[in-house]
């Protein structure tokens, strides 16, 4: 079940962007992705494995610098 990794990195995102629109869009087939302004950050179906707990954090601040 996605739903519990998601809320928590949409939670995570919140934190340290607090004016971040964040949206969860349910999708099949295992699939996890994460997009900034229509740019993956994070994509499973390219990693093989969900994303580590603060990476995409680290790759959105990234982006942003």
């Amino acid at each position: 079940n996605y739903e519990p990794r998601a809320a928590g990195l949409a939670a995570e995102i919140r934190e340290r962007w607090p004016q971040a629109e964040v949206e969860l869009i349910p999708s099949r087939g295992g699939r996890f992705e994460v997009f900034r302004d229509g740019t993956p950050v994070f994509e499973k179906s390219k990693t093989g494995r969900h994303a580590r707990p603060g990476e995409v954090v680290q790759a959105l601040a990234q982006q942003a610098s």
